[in-house]
């Protein structure tokens, strides 16, 4: 169930937010402070991609820095990837049979708000 899932999420608009944290991974790529926020941005990308049978927790490294980053990362990026991630979410609970990839949009949009310091594991 879990491949199928993913399956139908990918081919139905996991995509669309999959390549938008890519992208946003990528430019914060091009600066050398920005490291940090494109690696877990593009740790973030494989969870957005492939939702289903994952989850996050917090990262056992994360240290009191990672606070302050966090807030530096929502005011340039993770406010948009969890608005576009929340109307999406919002668009597929009108429907009752998108009602699971509604509450993955959820979860996405709960890691743009604090994708530093949490890692994916398997549920």
């Amino acid at each position: 169930m879990v491949f199928i899932g993913n399956l139908l999420w990918f081919a139905f608009g996991g995509i669309w937010l999959g390549l938008a944290w890519v992208l946003v991974g990528l430019l914060w790529c091009c600066t050398i402070i920005g490291i940090p926020f494109g690696i877990a941005s593009l740790r973030i990308a494989g969870f957005a991609f492939c939702p289903f049978g994952k989850k996050l927790v917090p990262s056992p490294a994360a240290g009191v820095g990672t606070a302050f980053l966090n807030l530096i990362w929502i005011v340039f990026a993770g406010f948009w990837l969890a608005l576009g991630s929340a109307i999406a979410g919002v668009v597929w609970c009108c429907t009752i049979i998108g009602i699971p990839w509604g509450i993955a949009c959820f979860n996405i949009a709960q890691a743009s708000f604090a994708p530093l310091g949490k890692i994916v594991v398997k549920k």
